[in-house]
């Protein structure tokens, strides 16, 4: 049975960058060991990219969160640390210009994934977005969150994620985390 990881905006502004966090920093070798794991069994791996343009502050999320991030060909754009060192060629990206990607959606429709593991940042909303997504499109999947691989810039707000997440019957792996 192959399994897939999607990595979730683990990208240079949201870890030290403009919209950037002490935990996130923290998460680097966790995800990256992930990833070594997933390659070594032969899984497959998604990332995930935040995009935006110049316009971002005329947006309604630009309107909600007046920071600019994640500008496509900027350094904040780029994934994070040495995690960036582990792209393939054929690695597939889906760059999505709000908190889900519909499209990753649609590509996991037709496949036949029966567990799909999902870390990056940031847990309260971009996390928990594309794990409903992937939810939505293979509703028979085990999805799963581990609770050390993934952040937010609010301990409390990450929490209830998790709890509203196993409400969505995703498993969480790891309830908590300490600060």
């Amino acid at each position: 049975m192959k399994k897939l990881l999607i990595v979730v905006d683990f990208q240079n502004d949201f870890v030290d960058g403009s919209l950037g966090f002490d935990k996130a920093k923290d998460l680097e070798e966790v995800i990256y060991n992930k990833i070594k794991l997933y390659q070594a069994n032969n899984n497959d791996i998604i990332y995930t990219l935040d995009t935006h343009d110049n316009q971002y502050l005329n947006t309604i999320e630009g309107d909600k969160l007046p920071i600019i991030h994640c500008i496509k060909g900027t350094s904040g754009h780029e994934i994070f640390g040495k995690i960036k060192e582990l792209i393939k060629e054929d690695t597939t990206i889906f760059e999505k210009s709000t908190f889900g990607s519909l499209d990753l959606g649609i590509y996991l429709k037709d496949k036949n994934y029966k567990e799909i593991e999902i870390c990056g940042l940031v847990s309260n909303i971009c996390v928990i977005a594309n794990a409903v997504i992937a939810k939505s499109a293979l509703p028979n999947a085990r999805i799963i969150v581990d609770a050390k691989a993934t952040a937010s810039y609010d301990l409390e707000l990450h929490n209830k994620t998790l709890a509203v997440m196993v409400g969505l019957h995703i498993d969480v792996i790891e309830e908590s985390y300490e600060k």
